[in-house]
């Protein structure tokens, strides 16, 4: 496996793949279980999953469609969406996932991660911290597919989740979601300076230049993308693609 992980994050929206701009306008791009084929054939070494309309419709994981992904996926999945209750994670995991990412349940109920990560263990608990810049400029993590706020400092949220027991932070920027323009390499090296905990970051990726500086300058121990791995450029058709192995370790050594 890479020393530094490179990870595609698919969309999903009531069953189908999407893609979003800022979290705004999901854009169809297929069927998850075609994509997750694709990316059987290029080796990808892991692959996240995210559920975007679960927490926000209030309803639960979609259990029938991870069962049928995982069973696709090759490779180490990352689910996450709707996830509320360890009974839920505990059916997840039985269906063949290896990590979960945890994000509104945990904003409104931090003490599940501490139950989580005793139970499952660290390694298997991700909490995803979605991003942007408020009016005055300043970083603030959202919930709820970024439309709440919470008022407490990023860094701060972040150190108390690697408190509560989190193995990796997913951090997602929302205004650089689906840009194609580069990662927030100013954010990333905030919460990567700030904490011990593996980073995971998404949202801006472009090109491997862009993977590369968030690795090399930002600190990130992984790099996720939605956008460069399922369109054929900016402003182009659906190409689901990935770098080859070589093309990722020249570029990161």
């Amino acid at each position: 496996m890479l020393k530094t992980r490179v990870i595609p994050c698919l969309l999903l929206d009531n069953g189908r793949l999407v893609k979003t701009v800022n979290f705004k306008k999901p854009y169809y791009i297929g069927d998850p279980v075609n994509a997750i084929k694709i990316f059987n054939e290029k080796e990808v070494d892991e692959l996240i999953l995210l559920d975007i309309t679960a927490t926000k419709e209030n309803k639960p994981p979609p259990f029938d469609i991870i069962e049928t992904v995982s069973e696709e996926c090759f490779m180490p999945l990352t689910y996450g969406g709707g996830v509320k209750t360890i009974d839920d994670m505990r059916r997840i995991f039985s269906l063949g996932v290896e990590k979960i990412s945890l994000n509104s349940v945990v904003a409104e109920n931090p003490q599940l991660v501490e139950e989580s990560s005793a139970m499952f263990g660290s390694q298997s608990i991700v909490v995803s911290m979605d991003v942007k810049k408020n009016f005055f400029g300043k970083y603030c993590v959202y919930y709820h597919s970024g439309t709440r706020p919470l008022k407490q400092d990023i860094v701060e949220y972040a150190q108390r989740m690697e408190k509560k027991g989190a193995g990796e932070i997913l951090l997602n920027s929302i205004h650089n979601d689906g840009k194609m323009a580069g990662y927030d390499i100013s954010l990333i090296k905030t919460i990567v300076e700030s904490i011990s905990i593996p980073v995971i970051v998404l949202g801006g990726a472009g090109s491997m230049a862009d993977i590369v500086d968030a690795v090399n300058i930002g600190g990130a121990s992984a790099v996720a993308a939605g956008s460069f791995f399922v369109y054929q450029a900016k402003n182009m058709g659906v190409l689901i693609n990935f770098p080859s192995r070589k093309e990722i370790e020249n570029r990161l050594k």
